[in-house]
């Protein structure tokens, strides 16, 4: 207000100002006009020298006030396929390498891909193609019969009245041809004229058949089908066989098969004893465990395996990702399977290869002397294989010519080949027996010599003392000190009592 304020001399003249305004909008006063004759906008204020560029008083200035409806004629205009638009000489720059048109790139190039490019051989360019765009409304996006050529279904029709003229010639080919036989064999006419009439009769029923599509509406079923949206109201055909007897009157025994009859289920096998060569219905615990349910099955026990160990997989949220997780599982596995299997075959060879046996092997002959007892059993020729463990065998070390823990002695363990109780030890052969020997021959003879040096020790005798609470012996032996000294200490205690 400050600034409009500022365009009037005074509060008085700002009013008066006002108050005119109102009365042109009601018609009460004459337009104000500008100095070029043109009426003055009363919405546009007077301090305003010129109207705003976003400012249309000649039509209204929101969106939605405007008129929204498009041209109706807007479904005829469409893409002119095929059209060329022109034909170059010769390779022009920027053009597709591949073909030389301007209009795409060789990347989304739809020609057969040459060995040399238009780029490269500057012959045969193929012509640009003509590139249209069209705004449509909402509508004229979603009409799916938007450019549809109704005179392209006349090349349909064509090609069926050509199939249906061929099939005429041929038929009438075939009767002449009959007619030609007739007439050249007038023996067995009889016999020739009624073949000829069966013949005609086929034909004219072949030629008479009733569209199959429309005899097969019998079965039709009016029910609603559930959907995502809430449901709709469709036609399913109905797939059972009338002449099929329902699964719950294959066996009317009450103690049988239990039906479900709101889910139209029977899942044991209600003829149990019956002949499985003669049934056609085993229950349908049956089919829960063949064929693509027993697959979806296994689907879903892996995405649960696969969740438990940590992998982020939902076989509801995210199908596509399970059944491809679950695909590259079984690659996998049968890479692996058939890796350990190549393994042990190259170990172990394999005896149902197609390789042909050696000869000597094939009869049963070889070289080699094998010598058996009375009882069967091998005494000469073959060497008795040992069992191999998975530990190493067989490793020497610093020399040695035997394992650790070959010898034993003295509750020890050591090498055989030296006798050494030290593991780590360098192996020294039958030098180091012989001194170990020679080194226990001279301990032991030292330990013989002591012994017979030492004198033997007087034998005391044991003085048998009594205890408290036994009772004395008769060749106890009493200290006389330790008596009366003991007697004293008596008598006086019992004085001072």
């Amino acid at each position: 207000m400050a600034t409009a304020s500022m365009a009037f001399k005074s509060r008085e003249d700002h009013r008066k100002q006002l108050e005119l305004e109102e009365a042109r909008k009601a018609g009460l006063a004459p337009a104000e006009v500008d100095e070029d004759g043109k009426e003055i906008n009363p919405h546009i204020p007077q301090y305003m020298s010129s109207a705003p560029w976003y400012l249309n008083a000649e039509r209204p200035s929101l969106k939605h006030q405007r008129k929204w409806k498009s041209d109706p004629n807007y479904t005829k205009a469409w893409y002119d396929r095929g059209a060329k638009i022109y034909q170059a000489d010769k390779y022009r720059k920027g053009a597709c390498e591949n073909c030389g048109a301007m209009t795409h790139d060789s990347k989304s190039c739809m020609d057969r891909p040459r060995k040399l490019g238009a780029k490269w051989t500057n012959m045969h360019i193929a012509p640009d193609e003509k590139i249209e765009t069209f705004e449509l409304d909402y509508d004229g996006k979603r009409d799916r019969w938007n450019g549809y050529d109704s005179a392209a279904y006349a090349r349909v029709i064509e090609r069926y009245e050509a199939r249906d003229e061929a099939r005429r010639k041929y038929l009438k080919e075939q009767q002449l041809k009959k007619l030609e036989e007739k007439n050249n064999n007038q023996n067995g006419e009889e016999e020739e004229v009624s073949d000829e009439e069966d013949d005609d009769d086929a034909l004219k029923v072949d030629e008479a058949k009733v569209d199959e599509s429309k005899q097969m509406d019998f079965a039709k079923v009016e029910k609603r089908v559930r959907t995502t949206g809430g449901g709709s109201t469709g036609t399913v055909r109905n797939l059972r066989i009338r002449e099929d007897t329902a699964k719950y009157l294959l066996n009317l025994d009450v103690n049988s098969a239990h039906y479900d009859p709101k889910t139209r289920s029977m899942r044991e096998d209600p003829l149990p004893d019956m002949d499985p060569n003669e049934k056609f219905y085993d229950g349908d615990n049956r089919y829960r465990v063949s064929g693509q349910a027993l697959e979806f099955k296994q689907l879903n026990i892996h995405a649960w395996e696969a969740f438990e160990k940590g992998q982020d997989i939902h076989m509801q949220a995210a199908p596509s990702q399970a059944e491809l997780l679950y695909k590259n599982y079984k690659i996998n596995k049968e890479k692996l399977k058939s890796k350990n299997k190549d393994t042990i075959m190259e170990k172990y060879g394999n005896a149902a290869s197609e390789e042909q046996l050696p000869r000597e092997l094939l009869l049963g002959q070889s070289e080699r002397e094998v010598e058996y007892d009375r009882a069967g059993r091998i005494i000469k020729g073959q060497e008795t294989a040992l069992p191999r463990s998975k530990y190493e065998e067989d490793v020497y070390i610093n020399n040695h010519t035997s394992v650790w823990g070959s010898w034993w002695k003295d509750h020890q363990w050591g090498y055989k080949c030296c006798r050494q109780m030290i593991r780590n030890s360098y192996c020294t052969g039958s030098a180091g027996i012989e001194a170990a020997e020679a080194a226990t021959d001279l301990m032991k003879s030292n330990l013989a010599r002591k012994e017979a040096i030492e004198e033997i020790p007087a034998p005391s005798e044991e003085k048998r003392l009594a205890t408290w609470g036994t009772d004395v012996p008769e060749d106890l032996v009493l200290d006389n000190n330790l008596l009366a000294e003991a007697l004293k200490k008596e008598d006086e205690r019992k004085r001072e009592a």
